[in-house]
């Protein structure tokens, strides 16, 4: 089959489309054809192996960690999905990739395709989702009336936090350009600054919750706005020493990361606001409510830009731009 690979980690990965083995899937897998992939910033970050001591992955590696396909065949012990199915799922951190003709999914991490999307927007969702899921619900616990500021909101994570955070009955506040103002306001932002214009920190007060999404000094500005016992969960980064502990990383790698994040946790315990990072894990029941609220069309797909396979080495330097307006999209099939 068909696989976009890459080689190494650094500058000169060596991407490219190869030939790999069609999976075969374990007992508690499906091997799903795929018809879509939706790309994340990660799927570049990933091959620069910035990521490498926290995410193992076996060299050559298929790139993409969204998929929305058909159920072709099913493990012996799988239950919940037969072959014509058609499923939508994330794969990251499971050491497989998704732009490929097939890809193996644990049954624990797949849902059923909204019967309302297409393959490429149902593709377009999983890791959006299930990180604003984790973070907003379960991370920050949201709740009605609460207000939470979500930078960069016309991006990939933006678009789709936004409304869910509306979903939960809080009051939004974001950043955008000018040109993206109406569109941020239409996904249900309350309160829009345009950073060509303002400072956020200027504009913004007595907040609950951050959820980071852009590096650097905005993390660290979002302490400011914050009341005392907010929380910022970030999506960006700095890692933290609970990450480390979490994932079961060495002595050397808590510490480090304990480092990385001194300064946050200084500023935000001067405030009295609580400070994480937050890294995204695939699960199948989450996105299956997911699935549910896209349904009902309360939560809806944003999709910038779709490229067909043989492109898709474009499409991943198009999302590196970072100007995209949603989430751009790989179409397979």
């Amino acid at each position: 089959m068909k696989a976009l690979t890459f080689q190494r980690y650094g500058k000169s990965p060596g991407l490219g489309m190869t030939e790999r083995p069609r999976p075969v899937p374990k007992p508690d897998e499906l091997l799903v054809e795929v018809h879509a992939a939706g790309l994340n910033p990660i799927d570049n970050m990933l091959m620069t192996g910035a990521f490498k001591p926290v995410v193992k992955l076996g060299l050559p590696a298929t790139v993409g960690s969204d998929v929305a396909g058909v159920v072709v065949e099913v493990g012996s012990r799988v239950t919940r999905f037969k072959p014509g199915d058609a499923v939508f799922a994330s794969v990251f951190d499971l050491d497989r990739g998704t732009l490929a003709d097939y890809v193996a999914v644990p049954e624990a991490v797949a849902a059923p395709k909204p019967a309302n999307l297409d393959f490429v927007q149902a593709a377009s969702v999983p890791m959006v989702g299930l990180t604003a899921w984790q973070a907003l619900k379960e991370r920050i616990g949201l709740r009605a009336g609460q207000k939470v500021f979500i930078p960069a909101g016309s991006g990939g994570i933006g678009t789709f936090a936004i409304q869910l955070a509306k979903v939960l009955g809080a009051s939004v506040a974001t950043t955008t350009s000018t040109r993206n103002v109406d569109f941020v306001r239409g996904l249900g932002a309350d309160e829009v600054v345009d950073y060509k214009q303002q400072q956020f920190q200027d504009v913004l007060r007595d907040y609950d919750a951050v959820l980071g999404t852009v590096k650097g000094e905005v993390i660290e500005q979002s302490v400011g706005i914050l009341k005392p016992g907010g929380r910022i969960a970030s999506l960006v980064g700095p890692l933290d020493a609970a990450f480390a502990r979490t994932r079961g990383l060495n002595v050397l790698l808590r510490i480090v990361f304990g480092l990385m994040s001194r300064k946050i946790l200084r500023l935000a315990g001067k405030r009295g606001v609580a400070y994480s990072f937050l890294f995204v894990h695939p699960d199948g029941g989450q996105l299956a409510e997911i699935g549910a609220l896209l349904e009902s069309g309360r939560l809806r797909p944003v999709i910038d830009k779709v490229f067909p396979f043989e492109q898709a080495t474009d499409a991943l330097a198009y999302l590196a731009q970072g100007r995209a307006r949603g989430k751009v999209v790989v179409r397979l099939r």
